[in-house]
């Protein structure tokens, strides 16, 4: 019996990294991570196919019921003429009304942040890896740092079969 419908080829579902936050995990403790959709332009997402964007600096926050990512960087596609971007414009974020609600109880009322983490492509769509953390203090990075480094020995004296 033949089966019918869309033939799925093997990059599709894939997913393609364009940039990450790298200071986020330094920054913060992230407890959550949600995934949420971007609105775009088209010379957006030209831009982001290119592998052109900046997370540094970004952030989102809550605007009339509704999460928007701020300061986040898409540079202005070469070919899109006149009909270009702003290129650090406020993008709305497409989650789900429960998701949205869930995130604002735990921004207002309990002190967290919501931190971008990554944008990348799923199933052609750009997406939008958004953390929900607390801030770290200075000691808790020295101490995430003696906690990695740490680690790294033990994987270096496992290898070595010391």
């Amino acid at each position: 019996m033949a089966k019918h419908g869309k033939k799925r080829s093997s990059s599709e579902g894939a997913e393609k990294v364009v940039c990450r936050n790298r200071r986020a995990t330094h920054d913060y403790a992230i407890d959550d991570r949600y995934e949420a959709g971007l609105v775009l332009q088209g010379s957006e997402v030209k831009s982001l196919r290119g592998g052109k964007a900046s997370l540094s600096g970004a952030f989102a926050r809550f605007i009339s019921g509704e999460v928007w990512l701020e300061n986040c960087t898409i540079p202005e596609y070469e070919y899109a003429n006149i009909l270009n971007h702003a290129p650090t414009r406020r993008r709305k974020l497409l989650l789900n009304a429960s998701e949205v609600n869930k995130l604002y109880i735990r921004v207002e009322e309990r002190g967290f942040t919501l931190v971008p983490m990554a944008i990348y492509f799923k199933n052609g769509r750009a997406k939008l890896e958004l953390g929900v953390g607390k801030g770290k203090r200075e000691y808790d990075k020295r101490h995430s740092l003696k906690e990695r480094d740490s680690d790294r020995e033990m994987q270096r004296a496992m290898r070595r079969g010391d």
